[in-house]
């Protein structure tokens, strides 16, 4: 009987010292990086739409996410080739969860420029197809290899949608 006690109180004790846990910390830009659902349209200088979803392709995903310096002041954002082909990495300020390239910033994804401006996270400010809230991105992309704009009369293509909730609905 002891000998089962004993037993016992071991296991018990190899339970409760497995079960703790170390925080871990998240990255530099965790408030602006995601994983996010979005349409896009031609857009004029003043941001009005010229053609909606100029190419037909619906909503598709993009991503956003830190560098691997994990600063508190840039990101990468991905199309993830699911639009135009781009990876660039932009500026950010996380206090007020926005962000945009300086300039014409190198694309990674092929040899090309592309400028990203009026970038911003809104907190809650999206419906997902759910109904339910989510976060709402919305920015600016121009390309320097892109002649659609001169032959159809649009100035850039306005990226906007929703952060994924992870539930079947929101897909």
């Amino acid at each position: 009987m002891k000998k089962t006690l004993y037993i016992l109180l071991a296991l018990v004790a190899v339970v409760f010292t497995s079960c703790s846990k170390d925080e871990i910390g998240g990255t530099a830009t965790q408030d602006l990086a995601g994983q996010w659902y979005v349409l896009v349209d031609a857009v004029d200088d003043a941001g009005n739409v010229v053609i909606e979803d100029p190419f037909s392709l619906g909503q598709n995903i993009q991503l956003t996410y830190n560098t691997n310096k994990n600063s508190a002041t840039e990101m990468w954002v991905d199309d993830l080739e699911s639009f135009w082909g781009y990876q660039v990495k932009v500026n950010c300020d996380i206090a007020t969860l926005t962000f945009s390239s300086s300039d014409w910033a190198q694309n990674n994804s092929y040899d090309s420029k592309v400028r990203i401006t009026g970038g911003k996270i809104l907190l809650g400010a999206a419906k997902t197809p759910s109904g339910m809230p989510a976060d709402a991105i919305e920015y600016f992309v121009e390309f320097d290899d892109d002649d659609y704009p001169a032959q159809f009369g649009y100035a850039k293509y306005r990226v906007y949608g929703y952060r994924y909730t992870g539930f079947a609905l929101d897909d």
